[in-house]
């Protein structure tokens, strides 16, 4: 079975035909580097490196690009906020986010590519689409024009007419549309900017991935990954771009669902975002990354501490298995015939449109086979089913370790959860203070209220209760 993937450009399940045959390029939008990984974050990753791992699985070689955006309003304002080099504002974030990936189980991309080494590649780009008429000057600004391009809401399956600007689509009455968007942007004081033929300035958050994507894999690629809410408007103008310049990109364009907090949208405005570190606090790296494959990527999911419990016992179900002692497999065994069909179910589930839900139950009922032929004295058979529990766990980075590692964490109660995430948002709170970052130790303290919780602050010491 050839493995299909939903795509979002024609709202159906498309299968996989490399450009390339033997080879898959995939290119997936990475983080705006001004604070620590959420956990939204970590499902789009978590989803995408386990697609390249089952791509691996398959023989096929992966290029697999992910960016970081190094240069934008947030990350300036944040700098400034914070009286700090902007530069050295995002090598702090690119850094944290690399090692909450690296922990999580990822596999570091092919490429990596920062927005800021790829500027000369981008006025390239933009030059380009003024010479071909998508693009015009504005006082060292340069917009797209988005009724040049006839292709313009192919992805997103907007009208026109019926768009409206926002998103980080500047607003400016000067613009011949509402809806064009910067290419480059002209400098104010105080902010980072490159030379161009229209003055100083920097690039447009929609500019970068349209020229690293083209840079790195081609006019031409197998995947364009992402969540959904890039969609609209990022991936459209990215793609708008592309089409202006002679450019396809990709033949599938794939998006993962939300992830909600308590059945409510997350989000850091909103003061409910999880940090990657603080659940690593609480909960070890394979669990958090088994609640994240627990739903097939593209359906939302909901993070509760009682969901990440949940797959914690889940994860304990499988060890326990593991675990059990039986003979050894033997070099030159034949696969039996039923652990061939657990593959296959394997595959197919996989293979549906990267659905690790149903590949998870597939794993848990040849856990079940595994126990009850090991009961019945049927060491080989047993073995047998091991193999390729431990062989799906490769594809899926979950039980590598040795089970009796595992197995001796000690799982933390509810309340306990809830302290320790208490605490561990103290702990950002006093760092964001000691740093003068006002605005962001509001934030948590809010986030703090919004759980219940009453803050002292005497003395150089701070202290809680529950309200």
């Amino acid at each position: 079975m050839t493995l299909k993937l939903y795509n979002t450009m024609s709202r159906s399940l498309t299968d996989l035909t490399p450009v390339k045959p033997g080879q898959v390029s995939l290119y997936a939008c990475g983080p705006t580097v001004y604070d620590h990984a959420h956990i939204g974050h970590a499902r789009a990753v978590v989803a995408f490196d386990v697609l390249t791992r089952y791509l691996a699985s398959q023989g096929f070689k992966v290029e697999y690009a992910r960016n970081f955006t190094d240069v934008d309003d947030k990350i300036i304002n944040k700098a400034n906020d914070l009286g700090q080099p902007w530069l050295e504002l995002a090598e702090k974030y690119i850094d944290s986010f690399t090692q909450d990936m690296a922990a999580l189980g990822c596999l570091p991309p092919t490429y990596a590519p920062r927005a800021t080494n790829y500027i000369a590649e981008m006025l390239e780009d933009i030059e380009s689409l003024i010479a071909r008429g998508h693009a015009y000057e504005l006082s060292g600004d340069v917009y797209f024009d988005v009724k040049s391009c006839q292709e313009y809401g192919l992805l997103s399956r907007r009208k026109l007419d019926d768009q409206e600007a926002g998103a980080r689509v500047a607003v400016d009455s000067r613009k011949k549309d509402a809806s064009d968007f910067a290419l480059w942007k002209s400098s104010r004081p105080g902010e980072p900017s490159w030379p161009s033929p229209w003055g100083e300035g920097r690039p447009g958050w929609h500019t970068e991935c349209s020229a690293m994507s083209y840079r790195l894999l081609g006019a031409s690629f197998d995947i364009h990954g992402g969540g959904n809410d890039l969609i609209f408007p990022h991936h459209e103008n990215e793609l708008a771009q592309a089409l202006a310049l002679g450019r396809p990109m990709a033949s599938v364009w794939a998006h993962n669902g939300f992830v909600t907090i308590d059945k409510a949208k997350m989000s850091k405005s909103g003061g409910n975002a999880r940090n990657v570190k603080d659940i690593l606090k609480i909960y070890p790296p394979e669990v958090a990354r088994y609640f994240l494959l627990s739903h097939q990527y593209r359906m939302p999911i909901n993070y509760t501490e009682d969901s990440l419990l949940d797959s914690w016992r889940a994860l304990e179900r499988i060890y326990r298995t593991l675990a059990l002692e039986f003979e050894p497999l033997k070099s030159d065994a034949l696969e039996p015939l039923e652990v061939m069909k657990g593959r296959v179910r394997f595959a197919e589930a996989m293979d549906d449109d990267l659905n690790t839900a149903a590949a998870l139950g597939v794993v848990f009922d040849m856990a079940h086979a595994l126990n009850r032929v090991a009961q019945e004295g049927q060491g080989q058979l047993a073995s047998h089913y091991r193999q390729a529990i431990l062989d799906f766990g490769q594809i899926f980075a979950l039980w590598q370790d040795r089970p009796e590692t595992f197995l001796e964490l000690k799982k933390p109660s509810s309340s306990q959860v809830e302290k320790e995430l208490v605490e561990s948002i103290i702990e950002r709170r006093v760092k964001a203070r000691n740093q003068k970052d006002w605005a962001e130790a509001d934030r948590l303290r809010q986030e703090l209220t919004d759980l219940g919780v009453i803050l002292e602050d005497k003395a150089g010491q701070t202290t809680w209760r529950y309200a």
